[in-house]
């Protein structure tokens, strides 16, 4: 599962939250930087690179809804704070000699490519790190599901979720210090007991289109070097 070769091309999805660092708001770019160099690492090494970054530093859709916006209009605003942070990863990406290019689902030309299929496709076959922004152009739809979804378009491998912890666990390991942490789930484990790990969209894209999905701490020096090596720690879901 973890052998190079049977991982030749990922999507990474990031937290727009680890973006901050140990800020309360915003793109701390000693962070953005040291996920970048991983990253980098990483394409480097061979592995074509599709990324999604959420954008919970910035805004988050569903916060707005809750606080009296319109849920439509609070995630377009969440899906341009998603935009913010792929422009910013693929400028400290380029900083370390990789092409990266931005496409968004809400086209915008003057800033980055629209999204076509065909052309993410082509960029990724010719070694450039594809950073897919504003989610998948709707709103009621997370960024875990967009990457899921970009993850079955661009025939993915695997799906990598880069999180704030190291693996999946029954309750949120902060506020419950003696929650299990599991090594290996089904995609059905994690759907029927309610894990909060990814939305159940992602999930159950992630299962129809038989996509492994990793979930690890992208917060960790070296993380996805490890995990695409098969030693680090993480969660694995499968069938």
């Amino acid at each position: 599962m973890a052998a190079k070769q049977k991982m030749r091309r990922l999507l990474l999805k990031v937290s727009g939250e680890v973006l901050m660092g140990e800020q309360d708001f915003g793109i701390d770019l000693d962070t953005v930087s040291r996920v970048a160099r991983e990253i980098a690492e990483a394409a480097r090494s061979g592995y074509e690179i599709a990324l999604v970054i959420g954008g919970g530093n910035f805004f988050r859709g569903v916060a707005g809804a809750a606080r009296g916006m319109d849920r439509t209009v609070a995630d377009h605003m969440g899906m341009l704070a998603t935009v913010m942070n792929a422009l910013a990863m693929q400028q400290v990406l380029g900083k370390q000699g990789i092409d990266a290019r931005v496409l968004s689902a809400i086209p915008m030309p003057t800033v980055c490519e629209p999204f076509v299929r065909d052309r993410a496709l082509k960029h990724l076959k010719n070694g450039k790190v594809v950073l897919f922004a504003a989610g998948t152009g709707n709103p009621f739809f997370t960024t875990d599901t967009a990457a899921a979804l970009r993850a079955a378009e661009m025939h993915c491998d695997v799906l990598l979720k880069g999180t704030s912890v190291d693996g999946i666990y029954s309750a949120d390991p902060k506020t419950t210090p003696d929650a299990t942490r599991y090594e290996r789930l089904t995609y059905m484990d994690v759907l029927s007991r309610d894990l909060k790990v990814m939305d159940a969209a992602a999930i159950t894209l992630a299962r129809d289109n038989q996509i492994p999905v990793i979930v690890f701490s992208i917060r960790t020096q070296g993380a996805l070097m490890n995990v695409l090596a098969g030693s680090g720690r993480s969660t694995i879901v499968t069938a």
